[in-house]
């Protein structure tokens, strides 16, 4: 058993470096180009933008344990919920709240946890809970990102029923054959099936909305329900009813957290703009006409999606959705590869290997871990719970949690960051706060019937995510103790040179920081008698910022001696960045290096460590246990720092944690 631990992260707020003025990536996309428009449109918005197949549906299935009776009363006020729901979620805390508190231009669940800490300069509890909050918010995603392909390729796939009854039993065996396609291909990156996207979008949203249209048409009275009084009306004067069905509506908000997490991608302007211009609109187009043919015929509510649409058009439409959810889907799973990918770059999982699967897009990666289990959780629950209807009960557990904690922590950063008087923060993220948690609580009706389960994800997520970094924190103790202190390591070389061998060359030591001597420099110190005549000690530290600009890359400790050819090189990147050792040396000068490095034929030294648990371990056993178990998962550091393996020299040490 290994562990490499050869890099160290920094997840200190103080540390944090400004890479450029704030939002420089976003002021790129300030004016609203077309070519982002469609890209926002296919990759934002894949989510929310086929909830519209499943939502009302869900809502008055006759076989929830919790029915609600289709009546025009209930028609209306449902309706109207859904509407207010999606206004005040996804226009107001995600679009107008959300989407301003960008990490240096990126957004998503661990830019805002980075946030928060980086304004956490008093009250460091609070923080702190806050950061637990966000970081199991990250950890519901990830059920997120197991139920949303399951139950979206579900629910298109069980359009066929509408078009021909006999095939229902092909519905779970295609599905799951389309989602082994899906996660097979995976491998080969988006960025050429991306190009379709946009355009499949924007005929998707303009069908369901023509579709929704002519719903309307049939019973136009159903614009009145644009009125909030019905919503209101209806959960004040049906609350046993309106309360159930929140379990359900919340279903139409689902994938809200994309428009943030792809703020980085396409700019605040460009996404809110398609959201306002066309996805809102289609969406609630299509709602309202689904409440209309509803009220016309109650047995339509068995499949009000799809008997919307014209007989003709039904099997074009079950295709051009099957693609529309296969686009969610896809945007899901990358999102995983994003937030592994992150959450290792600031310590709270181990190294992951990972693939960059474009040139041109850094952000475009591949995780293999992550997508083969992903691959074997999606399957599962398609063939356990065998439709998009109970799937349902499970997937807005985890979206209710995850939108309730970013509401709270941006009421945390609207008074720490943007200086909001806490009064006002109070009077409007309290009503935010109240609708969130009225749908947390109409889940929580449904635990018994599957609500566990995002729950049960994010919760054994949250504890590896957490033990691997109370772990990562132990082991550096461990290692602090062993290695010793690289200046007074430097100070003794310097005042007795005779008793080393100096070699021509250049040797790079990965280390873990500034301060300690990395375990194979000591070894071949002490045991071999011999170092280079040029030796970097080089450490990686990532910051709580996406990116940093290439004049702060890199920071040079000449360690107290400008002559004695050993000098510390900090590498400096962001955590949505690929640290590369060998590029960043190849950028210092003689002066910074006390010497011309050649880096063409240096050596790359690896400490590896093999973990084994204490006798008195530091945590509980289990947790020492789980850590061990957790850290076989780290890619190669070689492979991971971009070092050329062939020259690169690993020695080992056995550390108890």
């Amino acid at each position: 058993m290994s562990e490499r631990q050869d890099s160290t992260v920094s997840d200190d707020p103080g540390s944090a470096g400004q890479s450029g003025a704030p939002g420089g990536r976003g002021s790129l996309r300030d004016a609203v180009r077309p070519g982002l428009l469609i890209g926002a449109v296919g990759v934002v918005f894949g989510d929310i933008g086929t909830s519209p197949i499943y939502t009302m549906r869900t809502v008055f299935d006759p076989a929830d344990p919790h029915p609600v009776p289709v009546e025009p009363a209930t028609v209306y006020g449902v309706v109207s919920l859904v509407f207010w729901s999606v206004l005040i979620i996804v226009t107001v805390t995600y679009v107008l709240l959300a989407m301003r508190a960008d990490n240096d231009g990126e957004g998503g669940i661990m830019a805002l946890i980075t946030l928060v800490r980086r304004f956490a300069a008093r009250g460091r509890r609070p923080a702190a809970v806050l950061a637990a909050l966000g970081i199991f918010g990250a950890a519901l995603f990830f059920g997120d990102s197991m139920i949303t392909p399951a139950i979206s390729v579900l629910s298109a796939v069980e359009g066929i029923e509408v078009v021909e009854p006999s095939l229902a039993k092909a519905v779970v065996p295609v599905t799951a054959l389309i989602i082994v396609l899906l996660f097979i291909f995976q491998h080969r990156g988006t960025e050429s099936v991306g190009r379709l996207f946009g355009p499949v979008m924007v005929i998707w949203f303009l069908a369901i909305a023509a579709c929704g249209i002519g719903g309307i048409c049939r019973h136009p009275a159903i614009l009145k329900a644009l009125w909030p009084g019905y919503a209101l009306g209806f959960l004040a004067g049906h609350f046993a009813v309106a309360f159930f069905a929140l379990a359900a509506i919340v279903l139409a908000v689902t994938g809200a957290e994309a428009l943030y997490a792809d703020l980085g991608h396409f700019g605040r302007r460009s996404i809110t703009t398609a959201w306002l211009v066309l996805v809102l609109p289609a969406c609630v187009l299509s709602y309202f006409g689904q409440a209309a043919l509803i009220l016309g015929t109650r047995a339509h509510v068995a499949s009000p999606f799809f008997l919307l649409v014209p007989q003709w058009g039904r099997l074009p439409m079950v295709a051009l959705a099957t693609a529309a959810t296969v686009i969610a889907s896809q945007a899901v799973i990358t999102g995983a590869y994003s937030v592994a990918s992150q959450a290792a770059r600031i310590g709270y999982l181990p190294r992951l290997r990972i693939a960059h699967t474009s040139a041109s897009a850094p952000g475009q990666i591949y995780v293999p871990w992550v997508n083969w289990l992903l691959l074997v959780a999606v399957l599962t629950l398609v063939l356990a719970f065998r439709s998009s209807t109970a799937l349902a009960f499970a997937f807005g557990m985890a979206v209710t949690c995850t939108i309730t904690i970013t509401t709270l922590l941006l009421g945390y950063l609207a008074h720490a960051k943007w200086q909001l008087p806490l009064w006002l923060v109070v009077v409007v993220w309290t009503p935010l706060l109240t609708v969130d948690l009225l749908f947390v609580a109409a889940n929580l009706t449904k635990l018994l019937h599957g609500a566990w389960l995002p729950l049960l994800i994010g919760l054994t997520a949250f504890v590896v995510m957490t033990t691997f970094q109370r772990g990562r924190g132990v082991l550096a103790d461990e290692r602090d103790r062993l290695e010793g202190s690289l200046r007074e390591f430097v100070d003794d070389l310097w005042h007795d040179p005779s008793r080393l061998t100096i070699v021509d060359g250049t040797a790079v030591f990965l280390s873990r920081g500034k301060d300690a001597v990395p375990l194979a420099l000591r070894a071949n110190v002490e045991h071999n008698s011999v170092r280079h005549r040029h030796t970097v000690i080089a450490s990686v530290e990532t910051e709580p910022v996406p990116r940093i600009a290439p004049d702060d890359r890199v920071r040079v400790d000449h360690l107290g001696y400008r002559d004695d050819g050993i000098v510390h090189v900090t590498v400096r990147v962001g955590y949505m960045e690929t640290p590369d050792v060998h590029a960043a040396l190849a950028a210092l000068d003689t002066d910074e290096a006390e010497g011309e490095l050649d880096l063409d034929h240096a050596s790359y030294f690896l400490s590896e460590i093999e973990l084994r648990a204490a006798d008195h371990p530091a945590m509980s056993r289990w947790r020492t246990r789980l850590f061990i178990a957790t850290s076989h998962l780290s890619a190669d550091v070689a492979d991971y720092f971009r070092l050329p393996r062939h020259r690169t020299v690993t020695l080992g040490e056995r550390i108890e944690v």
